[in-house]
């Protein structure tokens, strides 16, 4: 067989192999990006939901009294979260808690929100259709305040 015979043959065998190349490389290529954009969503989701907590907090720390903390700092989570343009699953929950002292005694109010964002968009082999997020923040109650 003389060089031309043998290099037609070994092209003939490689027939098809860049087309085979290609899919593996584009589907590689969509999984990363997949992984990139729920990465960043979930991150993004935190720092909200990490905002929104410590907004009502803050809200809950600074109110006059136990009763109206509660729904206010609510209030205010969720006006945090809505403001961030985060969407949460089916509604995010904010629980609040301020425990009544007398004066001169500290304590923190307390704050706890919940938001499931969802990842089902995201095509990633077994990878969660939603997540949970919580984060709980706290702010200081002034022992001195008027009540």
């Amino acid at each position: 067989m003389n060089r031309r015979g043998r290099g037609a043959a070994v092209r003939r065998a490689e027939r098809g192999s860049a087309a085979i190349e290609a899919v593996i490389g584009i589907t590689a290529f969509v999984a990363l990006g997949s992984m990139i954009i729920a990465g960043g969503r979930i991150a993004i989701t935190q720092q909200a939901v990490e905002a929104a907590a410590a907004e009502a907090a803050r809200s809950a720390s600074i109110s006059r009294d136990a009763g109206t903390a509660a729904v206010v700092a609510r209030d205010r989570g969720l006006a945090s979260l809505e403001n961030q343009e985060v969407p949460c699953l089916p509604v995010p929950t904010v629980v609040v808690e301020v425990p009544v002292v007398p004066l001169g005694v500290s304590a923190n109010a307390r704050a706890t929100v919940t938001c499931r964002v969802d990842l089902s968009d995201v095509a990633i082999p077994n990878f969660p259709g939603s997540m949970t997020i919580e984060r709980t923040m706290e702010s200081p109650i002034d022992a001195y305040r008027q009540r």
